[in-house]
């Protein structure tokens, strides 16, 4: 079975710009950016404050429809060994167990104490990945129609729970997905997030694995079957923005952000898997796969031990140098964040060259 480069250069370019978001460069740029055309693009860079959809948007559902097509070969391989589903579903439970575990710990310590929290990308994998396993034996028909169904579910929890006090389905501190949060964290998140996401972007994993095992079919016709695809989940998830029956909203991952991001998704896999897999244009990949096979390890570095305490060591450092000659306050900070992102790429190389590899 040939390695999937495209999904290998995909994990990696995610990788690359979250670990660039979290050294604060692109904070960076947007302020140098200010008043000039160049502002518009960076601003793509950052979350959408809620109703619409910028590039940043696409960043965790990229993720979760990756870890449904790793899943499928990964699967695949496993089934090639004589490996049981029984086997398979202890190791997808462990996986799934590492990941809610990691999730939780991210955001576990703070200043004021010890938090729990379900909002981390990695808690939401874990449940998105189990539900995508579960089914994964299914027909394609049958698990579109638990996609389907996933989405109307959605869509029925929000629109007709009725609780008193979150019962606008649309309006951030004030849907269902807020009282779900109140009842399972006594908190709500300020920034709109809600931990029944996991629900809606399930899609996302399940798609992935579908596409998974269409990639792994001796087809001829698996890019235009993943094109009309993803031009079905286009339409359908703009039309209903547009035609005002369900806002596009990702931070409650509404039933038309999760078709419309999916059919982005899936036309960058078919971009992807056309240029590498099929043109064969494999050089300069490295870069990217380098610190995409480590993914999980520079995620969770970042994450805790960066926003913790390298990113201010790093920084302190780096302006302190740049300190003995004349450099603009916010160019020192630019090549701060520059210096931190290339720290955390070569430990990824480090890694790499030694052929230390943490998965779950």
């Amino acid at each position: 079975m040939k390695r999937l480069l495209s999904l290998d250069f995909m994990r990696g370019l995610i990788m690359v710009l979250l670990a660039l978001e979290s050294a604060g460069l692109f904070d960076h740029l947007f302020k140098a950016t200010e008043g000039n055309i160049l502002n518009g693009f960076f601003l793509q860079f950052f979350h959408h404050p809620w109703n619409g959809l910028r590039f940043w948007d696409l960043v965790q559902p990229a993720f979760m429809y990756m870890a449904g097509v790793a899943m499928a070969y990964s699967l695949h391989k496993q089934k090639e060994q004589g490996l049981s589903w029984n086997r398979s579903f202890k190791k997808i439970l462990k996986r799934c167990g590492w990941l809610f575990f990691w999730g939780v710990m991210d955001y576990a310590v703070r200043k004021t104490g010890l938090s729990f929290e379900l909002w981390d990308v990695l808690t939401q994998l874990s449940f998105t990945t189990l539900v995508a396993f579960l089914i994964f034996q299914w027909s394609n028909t049958r698990q579109i129609m638990v996609c389907i169904g996933l989405l109307l579910l959605t869509e029925i929890l929000y629109r007709l729970t009725n609780v008193p006090g979150f019962d606008q389905p649309f309006t951030d501190q004030q849907n269902f997905g807020n009282y779900v949060d109140l009842l399972l964290m006594n908190k709500i998140n300020h920034g709109g997030w809600v931990a029944i996401n996991c629900i809606p972007t399930a899609v996302h994993t399940i798609a992935g694995a579908l596409t998974g095992k269409l990639l792994l079919q001796k087809s001829n016709h698996k890019l235009r079957t993943m094109i009309i695809w993803a031009i079905a989940c286009l339409i359908i998830g703009y039309g209903l923005d547009m035609a005002g029956i369900t806002p596009i909203i990702k931070r409650i991952a509404t039933s038309s952000f999760t078709l419309a991001s999916l059919g982005f998704c899936l036309l960058g896999l078919v971009l992807c898997y056309w240029w590498i897999d099929i043109r064969d244009h494999k050089k300069n990949l490295a870069f990217f796969t380098i610190i995409g096979m480590n993914s999980l390890f520079i995620y969770l570095f970042f994450e805790i031990v960066g926003h913790r305490w390298f990113n201010g060591y790093i920084s302190a450092i780096a302006n302190g140098l740049l300190g003995f000659i004349y450099t603009p306050e916010l160019l020192s900070q630019t090549i701060a964040s520059l210096c931190i992102f290339g720290l955390e790429w070569g430990l990824c190389y480090f890694l790499y060259r030694k052929k230390i590899f943490f998965t779950v």
